[in-house]
């Protein structure tokens, strides 16, 4: 699935513009104190621009060309990588590994272990990997939480929103798994 980057963002831009809260997952991140973020799947990098306004060191990965390239555009001196998670090798670890907007989703189907499992090994030792992503739309979240757990992950917290609303069970989930490394 390709995305028009440009597009994309200007659909966040605009709710900022009208005083809508569009960085509630950097926010959430924010609270683990991290100093090392990698945004897995960052898109044009609204969340990654703002962990980084806050002094925090963050790479940005997407498969998406078009979104790398609005994300480049807007944040030209950060380090953006043009990949597929399932296979990413980066060569380190980070305190926070993110997967927000529905990642898994955009997945294809049989790949969902290798997307957990690539970003598990870059969770550093006491990480975490967080994730949000809409419920029963293909991805089962006791399937994310399997594949979590194989890959030496597990679950600390779990919310409804990125603004920590009581986890319903249903809609939407923000999950956070911490390594036992």
């Amino acid at each position: 699935m390709a995305f028009d980057g440009a597009d994309y963002q200007a659909r966040f831009d605009a709710l900022a513009k009208r005083g809508v809260d569009v960085h509630g997952e950097a926010t959430f991140v924010r609270s683990f104190s991290p100093t090392t973020v990698l945004d897995a799947g960052c898109g044009t990098g609204r969340v990654a621009v703002e962990l980084a306004r806050h002094g925090i060191e963050v790479v940005g990965v997407d498969v998406d060309a078009s979104m790398l390239a609005e994300a480049r555009r807007q944040a030209p001196d950060l380090a953006w990588v043009h990949a597929d998670l399932t296979v990413l090798d980066l060569g380190r670890r980070f305190d926070v590994v993110m997967m927000a907007g529905n990642v898994p989703l955009f997945t294809p189907p049989g790949t969902h272990d290798a997307l957990v499992g690539r970003c598990a090994d870059h969770v550093g030792a006491g990480g975490v990997l967080v994730a949000g992503f809409q419920l029963d739309h293909g991805y089962a979240l006791g399937e994310y939480d399997t594949s979590c757990a194989t890959h030496g992950l597990t679950l600390v917290e779990r919310w409804s929103t990125w603004d920590r609303q009581a986890f319903t069970g249903a809609g939407y989930a923000v999950s956070v798994h911490r390594s036992g490394r």
